[in-house]
């Protein structure tokens, strides 16, 4: 009689037993679970498993679709790796790069720079769809290393051979669907019919491969509005490009030749000019339409505060006077904080700021006349005020810092000519590899784990448990409004997550695996084992990373 084990299902709060060595794939269809939406994969013990992985022991299982962030997560993978096989269908080894997201997708262009036709984008969508009708089974083998670097070396995936050369283990992973190999960091659909909703279209040079939005899976975003961001991000790519860094594998290549702390200074050098420049763009709408406010907004972990500091020095260089207001001094006494539909204090919304004494307060500055401010003491969750009133002379400028500073509603009282946007968030410029980005929001995360830890004392599971609802925030009140910006910058530095790793990894460590969370420090952990470490003695003490892993020789 074959072995049996006890499974409990979060979805159905039903206990069952079943055999040993049963898949996640045939346990599902067992309990007879339908959603609106396929199932892409489960969790097994707070730990991500694909649907045709086996169970052998005791196990508590939660299925998940696309609108669990982890089931997009698998979703965005499995259509990048079909996105591969179409274009490997249709052009063969040419050269093609997922270079990053874009609205609720992803942008990608030819490595010839040739620009793409609307044929080419109908062929692609067309094959594409062949490939999903054709329900292809993705299969994830282990192998020796040296094995998959001779498949990745026979493909001509050059950028795959440069990762696992600098990272030396005896077996590695690799994920085959009919005639085409390749890996995506991460779980991938058991076949490729698990896609329900794609389309691709023609932008700038490349095309845009949209995705059902997670909230609403049954929508495409096809409306990219997205300019400004757009810019940023190519510019940073040509420039690690320029610097020979555009994926973790050339990164660990510098890091193993010992040519890493040059390029750190190079690379806050480009921070510093860029910085330097804005100061310039200020000090001109200063002289000409009379600007006398800057405000700096961004999504969390984004590096604001430490830009604005950047930037005060700058100003003052040129001149000018700047004051540095922080608009979390102007959050409502807590009793007054709006609440989510969860009944939690909602601090990313637009009420939980006292719009009428921050606009009095600036009209007030602007007229000449002396104004206290307000200090928020988020122990007791009440207002207390400075002992020292502020007065504007004709050389001051105000730097404004916070997540709605470019919401046109937190500055309706204030003439536009005298407003000067700022948005600064932390677009990670290089790649896993060509077709593998790496997430903004996980460069933000860790940056954002390492600071509470450090500066809030709160540990990594706490973190983790508030991520979603921060996120939601940005989707919310930051990110519809961050095109206003006259400028935007991005704070991100390509050496970053190695040096983040140390600081991390104990942290991670220390989430249990008895909480949900347990999963995304997983993730990370696994995220974190390609990057070689890169330690902090390069690094100077005004740089962005000194505001989160310390010794900055800013006060905060």
């Amino acid at each position: 009689m074959q072995d049996r084990i006890k499974v409990l299902c979060q979805n159905t709060s039903a206990e069952i037993e079943v055999e040993m060595g049963i898949t996640l794939g045939e346990l599902l269809a067992r309990l007879g679970i339908e959603g609106q939406y396929p199932i892409l994969a489960a969790y097994v013990n707070n730990r991500l498993k694909e649907l045709n992985s086996r169970l052998f022991k005791p196990a508590v299982v939660r299925f998940i679709d696309i609108t669990h962030f982890e089931g997009y997560r698998v979703y965005q993978r499995t259509i990048s790796f079909i996105l591969h096989k179409a274009v490997w269908d249709i052009y063969g080894d040419r050269k093609f790069y997922i270079r990053h997201s874009l609205g609720r997708g992803f942008y990608c262009e030819f490595g010839d720079d040739k620009p793409i036709t609307d044929e080419e984008i109908e062929a692609l969508r067309k094959r594409m769809q062949e490939i999903i009708d054709s329900r292809y089974t993705i299969q994830r083998s282990r192998l020796l290393t040296s094995e998959i670097n001779g498949i990745y070396e026979r493909f001509g995936f050059d950028d795959k051979v440069a990762l696992l050369n600098t990272r030396p283990r005896l077996y590695s992973d690799i994920y085959s669907m009919d005639d085409i190999v390749g890996y995506f960091y991460g779980a991938l659909t058991p076949d490729s019919g698990y896609i329900h909703l794609f389309d691709i279209r023609r932008y700038y040079n490349g095309f845009y491969i949209a995705l059902p939005t997670r909230t609403d899976p049954s929508k495409l975003d096809m409306d990219v509005h997205w300019a400004k961001m757009f810019d940023v991000f190519r510019e940073y790519h040509r420039w690690v490009d320029i610097m020979g860094v555009p994926t973790v594998g050339t990164l660990n290549k510098k890091v193993l030749d010992g040519d890493i702390s040059e390029m750190i200074k190079v690379a806050e050098a480009f921070h510093e000019k860029k910085i330097a420049a804005m100061a310039d763009q200020i000090d001109a709408a200063n002289r000409e339409k009379g600007t006398r406010m800057v405000l700096i907004s961004g999504p969390s972990s984004s590096g604001k505060t430490t830009t604005a500091k950047r930037l005060g020095i700058q100003l003052r260089i040129l001149g000018l006077d700047p004051v540095l207001i922080s608009l979390d001094d102007y959050f409502v006494n807590r009793d007054k904080t709006p609440k989510d539909e969860n009944g939690d204090y909602d601090f990313e919304a637009l009420e939980a700021i006292d719009l009428e004494l921050f606009n009095d307060h600036l009209r007030r500055l602007f007229a000449g006349e002396a104004v206290v401010l307000p200090r928020y003491n988020f122990i007791t969750g009440l207002r207390e005020w400075h002992e020292k009133p502020l007065q504007l002379d004709d050389r001051s400028i105000l730097l404004v810092e916070g997540i709605h500073g470019l919401n046109p509603r937190l500055t309706d009282g204030v003439a536009d000519n005298l407003k000067f946007r700022v948005y600064i968030s932390a677009l990670t410029s290089i790649s896993m590899d060509d077709l593998s980005r790496i997430p903004t929001t996980d460069n933000r995360l860790l940056r954002r784990m390492i600071r509470d830890f450090a500066t809030r004392g709160c540990d990594a599971t706490a973190t983790l448990q508030r991520w979603a609802s921060v996120r939601k925030g940005e989707d919310k009140h930051i990110f519809p409004y961050q095109e206003n910006a006259d400028v935007m910058f991005n704070s991100s530095l390509f050496y970053e997550i190695p040096v983040l790793k140390a600081y991390a990894l104990p942290l991670l460590h220390s989430v249990p695996d008895t909480v949900e969370e347990y999963a995304e420090a997983r993730r990370l952990f696994k995220f974190l084992d390609n990057f070689l470490p890169i330690d902090t003695n390069d690094i100077p003490p005004t740089s962005i990373l000194r505001e989160f892993v310390g010794g900055s020789s800013f006060k905060y």
